[in-house]
């Protein structure tokens, strides 16, 4: 009789590690083929995503709960999962304008993972009970475990040592939640059925968590404020492009042209919110400092809208 290991047997009945009828020939196909097969494949990720709509409204609020009381968004992760989670909350300061310690992303294996697979880094709860102790996480934090298999005990370790210290804390999945054994605050099970290629979690898996991982830290930071309409507005001008970028908004939303949009910058001293609401409203600097912070950070509300 087969002697089958606990992990082999686990594996066998993930959705992500079955067979996927629909590219069971791709290794004949042409390009193009290929292609048309992957893409009819990804097509059903966002309808994956929308039967999840609920939690990931839940997840925002928790997360700008978390922000508002001074707290951190912590990702948790490892492989494709944990790039993921480093790339949302790089992505976050030059986007947003928080500071780089609000978001932070952690991946098994530390960085160098980043680049190349860490044998063994995911396989133990410790690692990620370590990894919350390392970072000091508190009560105020949210930790956000990325697992395509729900199952990576890295991700396990962290989030359980995160819920002894009273965080509240989230787990973002490819499978069904009947195949997650781990207590979280919130579950996001987005099961997306067989990858193209059987196990390859950096395709559909990897696409579902990078739209749910966008409405995460985009809808909380809409909530906070850091959005005008439908446009950035609290973006950090360390850059060219993102300098030239900030004249474009002040310049489309305040109706003005180059030169008096350069300007306002100037005078705000690069604080895109700032020289907006002194566009949009005729205040002075100290004006538009005072009625931003008396509205938390919303321009919509400073100009009594």
């Amino acid at each position: 009789m087969s002697k089958k290991s606990k992990l082999f047997t686990k594996l066998e009945t993930l959705l992500t590690e079955q067979r996927n009828p629909a590219s069971s020939n791709i290794d004949l196909a042409d390009s193009r083929t290929i292609a048309e097969i992957i893409n009819a494949e990804d097509k059903k990720v966002a309808y994956c995503v929308e039967n999840r709509l609920s939690e990931i409204a839940e997840a925002i609020d928790l997360i700008v709960e978390a922000l508002k009381k001074g707290g951190r968004v912590l990702y948790f992760g490892a492989g494709t999962s944990g790039r993921l989670g480093v790339l949302d909350a790089a992505e976050c300061p030059p986007t947003f304008g928080t500071n780089p310690e609000t978001v932070q992303g952690f991946i098994a294996g530390g960085e160098k993972a980043m680049f190349r697979a860490q044998e063994g880094a995911e396989d133990h709860e410790k690692f990620g009970e370590e990894e919350i102790e390392r970072v000091n996480v508190t009560a105020n934090d949210i930790v956000i475990g990325l697992a395509a298999s729900g199952r990576t005990p890295y991700v396990h370790g962290a989030l359980k040592k995160a819920a002894k210290i009273g965080c509240k804390t989230i787990l973002v999945t490819t499978v069904s939640g009947d195949q997650v054994d781990v207590d979280v605050d919130i579950l996001v099970d987005v099961p997306v059925g067989p990858e193209v290629i059987m196990g390859s979690t950096r395709m559909k898996s990897a696409t579902a968590q990078k739209m749910i991982l966008n409405m995460f830290t985009t809808g909380a930071m809409i909530r906070l404020g850091k959005v005008y309409e439908n446009v950035m507005v609290d973006l950090q001008l360390t850059n060219k492009k993102l300098e030239e970028r900030a004249k474009r908004i002040v310049m489309t939303l305040a109706e003005i042209d180059y030169d008096e949009a350069s300007d306002y910058l100037d005078t705000a001293d690069h604080h895109v919110k700032t020289a907006l609401l002194m566009a949009l409203s005729n205040l002075s600097k100290e004006q538009a400092h005072a009625k931003l912070k008396e509205n938390d950070g919303f321009i919509r509300m400073a100009l009594g809208k």
